[in-house]
């Protein structure tokens, strides 16, 4: 599957510091799967947790509290970052799915079997 060819590194940020990193991470995969999650009928009401055939379950999730979002990954279990409103995190989800557009793109790869969120 191609989804599970197209890797790069993935970091979360928190105030200017990685909190987590993998170098070989399926980033066309969460694409897939977060504009999925973005486009569903339940969008903004149940949490993501990225549920990978490369990667294990949970590596990242996205959570409600108290109607803002927060991301983690079970590889930090006690870190979320910041919490921020449903706009701002699709924005970023938007931002992701831009950047890894843009990747697959140059390297020869028509990224269209990505949905847009």
């Amino acid at each position: 599957m191609l989804l599970l060819d197209i890797e790069a590194e993935l970091s979360i940020w928190e105030h200017g510091r990685v909190v987590w990193c993998e170098e070989h991470f399926p980033v066309a995969e969460l694409a897939y799967h977060l504009a999925l999650w973005v486009q569903s009928p339940a969008a903004g009401h149940e949490d993501f947790e990225l549920d990978s055939m490369q990667a294990e379950k949970g590596l990242i999730r996205i959570v409600n509290a108290d109607e803002n979002w927060r991301i983690g990954s079970t590889l930090a279990p006690d870190f979320w970052t910041s919490p921020v409103t449903w706009d701002v995190l699709v924005a970023e989800i938007k931002q992701f799915d831009c950047v890894v557009r843009e990747g697959i793109a140059a390297s020869g790869i028509e990224p269209a079997f990505i949905p847009k969120p």
